[in-house]
Parts: structure tokens; sequence; C-alpha cells
């Protein structure tokens, strides 16, 4: 390890010696010492199912942001392009997991799980269309839904060597007919951040249904009709298809007229508004929230603490969940206390303070 640099160091430490990659495989036994060793996930020491969950959701978040080609294979070269060796070194110091807001966070992981089982009301583990379409209130057309099954990145498709062919081209074997965990936080963390790259990549994709790294006018037309139907079904001021996208090629300021390219989303003073054009194709919620946005509002996003648009979505919807939880926690205790006899209630009082149970919005694991 000597004549290495720490990048290399870490690259090294974590893949087998007989390949030059690291798959997520390789992540698990870091991980597991991480829970049992780390004082901010102490409380899940009992839970093994949902330590595997949170392993799992760590090593998803860590393909999303770093494996951006999502082969399943993370390269020498995408560690040192990425900041995974800093964020490693930061969790092993910091004493509150939530924090380390990248790939570790445990509130990131309770949104993450928590929107995923809200989906999967046959607790099946995987997410039809029909799921699927509930996502964000009913905010996503049928039209991208489709796309996000039939065409949308998968975390680790490409992975395993039995689906590659002799010339290297990847073979598919993994179902489209569902999301698994893994997919959906493909899908959440691209669909609640526009910003980041991978996101672009993986809505891009799903939008050039002809597959020719291009966006032209008919594609984005044939989006977008769905959500003017929408928008009229709703009662929402319906905004043409020509103005729409007059405003958005005046935001991204493409290289070409006639189309857009990925790269053309992904130019710095795009960095903020490269979500609003995809919004407006396929999100109604959101593409009305944009419309009528409140410049003050904006403002104050910009100047806030959250690094991220993932961020500060995580951060609320995590209130959200606490917020939830300690109301069902509040009706239960109700409807225990309308059951108990007069006679002795003082009595059932006592012994459940004794117990040090408390009506806390402490996630239940």
């Amino acid at each position: 390890m000597a004549p290495y640099d720490k990048n290399e160091r870490f690259f090294r430490l974590l893949k087998r010696p007989e390949v030059d990659y690291i798959t997520r495989d390789d992540f698990f036994p870091y991980i597991k010492e991480l829970l049992n060793d780390h004082p901010g996930l102490e409380f899940l020491s009992n839970h093994a199912e949902f330590q595997d969950k949170y392993a799992v959701t760590v090593i998803t978040r860590i393909f999303y942001s770093v494996n951006l080609c999502h082969s399943g294979r993370i390269t020498s070269r995408q560690i040192r392009k990425s900041n995974l060796l800093s964020v490693f070194q930061q969790v092993d110091e910091e004493e509150d997991i939530n924090k380390v807001t990248k790939y570790f966070s445990y509130e990131h992981f309770y949104v993450l799980y928590c929107r995923f089982w809200e989906l999967d009301g046959d607790r099946d583990y995987k997410i039809t269309r029909e799921d699927l379409l509930k996502y964000g209130e009913h905010s996503l057309s049928h039209m991208i839904v489709d796309r996000i099954f039939d065409a949308a990145p998968r975390p680790f498709e490409g992975s395993d060597p039995a689906t590659i062919d002799d010339d290297g081209n990847v073979i598919s074997k993994v179902s489209r007919n569902y999301l698994s965990y893994e997919d959906f936080i493909f899908f959440m963390l691209s669909e609640e951040d526009k910003a980041n790259e991978f996101s672009v990549r993986y809505w891009f994709t799903c939008v050039d249904v002809d597959g020719d790294d291009k966006l032209n006018n008919m594609e984005m037309r044939s989006f977008y009709a769905v959500q003017l139907h929408r928008m009229q079904c709703m009662g929402h001021e319906v905004v043409p298809f020509e103005d729409m996208l007059c405003q958005m090629m005046d935001m991204i300021k493409p290289a070409h007229e006639e189309f857009l390219v990925v790269e053309d989303f992904l130019q710095s003073h795009c960095s903020q508004v490269s979500g609003a054009l995809f919004d407006a194709l396929f999100n109604v919620n959101k593409y009305v929230m944009f419309e009528q946005r409140d410049p003050f509002m904006e403002r104050q996003k910009r100047e806030d603490e959250f690094e991220t648009d993932w961020d500060r979505f995580a951060c609320i919807d995590y209130n959200r969940l606490a917020m939830e939880e300690e109301a069902r926690e509040e009706e239960a205790m109700e409807a225990d206390w309308a059951a108990m006899d007069e006679e002795e209630e003082d009595a059932d009082v006592d012994e459940y303070n004794s117990l040090g149970v408390s009506g806390s919005s402490e996630a239940p694991f």
C-alpha cells in the first residue's frame, strides 16, 4: 500500500484482489462495522432487518453519486473524482450520523424507506406501475411512469458478469415489470433533486424516446400534451406548449435551437433550473408550483442551510413523518385510555410511567 496515494489505497482496500473495480458486495463488511460501532446507529442494534435496509440504502446512494455510468462497478478513476473517501472519513469522526448527509444519514434512509413502504401496499418489496403513479399525490404522468419502467437506468443492471455478452454488451436480465427498493432509491433521488448530473441523465434517458441522445420538439410535445390535459382537469391555467418551451429555452440557453442534449442541462447556469423543463413535461404538481412560485421564497431557498434540493426535501419529509408517527402514538394512547375502567385508571397510569415509555417522535426502528 505504501507506494499509493490515499485514494488508491482506499480503492484497493475495498476491492477484491482479482478484479479492478468495486462492487456493492465489497461495501457490506464496512457498513456492518459502522452499524456495530457508530454511536448514531446504536438504536438499530436489535433490528437486524432494518440494519440490512440501511446498509442497502447507503450502498445504493454511493453508486448513485459515484458510479455515474450505472455499470454497478466503481473504478479507481471514479473514486478520485468523487467525495467518497472524505465522506468515509467524516462518518468515522462525526458522532451525529444525520450530519453526514452524503450517503450515511439515518434520516435520509428513513425518508427513502418510508416512501417505498407507503407505495408498496402488498409488502412484496416490489413497486408496480400502478404503485408509482401514486407517488407525490399522483403528480407523475402515466407516460413518464411507463418510461421509468421501460428505459430509466437501474443501479446494478450491468454488474453481474452473466448479463454481459462476449463483446462486452449488457444483456439485461433485470425484470422491468417492477422497481426493487434499490431501483426506487435511484428514482426518488432523481425526482426530488433534478439539479445533479445523474438525475439529469436519468430523466433525459426517460424523455428521449427514440434514443438518439437528442430531445426534440416532437418528444417534448408528446409529454406536454398529457400535462395539458391533466392541468385542464385540475382547473389550472393552461400554458400553451410554445410558451412553455420558449420560457425554458430562455433559461437553459441550449447550443442548438432545434433540440436539447444532456450537456445543455449540465451548464453551470442551469444548476437551479435544469429540473424545471422536466417538471413541465411530466410532474404536474411541481410544474404548477414553478408557475406560481414566489420570488421571495425562491431567494430564501437559495440562502438556506441545505446544500442540495434532496437535503432540503429529506429534512422536510422526515419532520412530516415524525409528526405523523407522533400523532399515531397519541391516538393509540387516547384509545387505550378510553378503554380503561375508571377505577383502574390511576394504577394503569403509574405502571405505564414506570416503563419509561413516552410519546417520542423517534422513528420506530
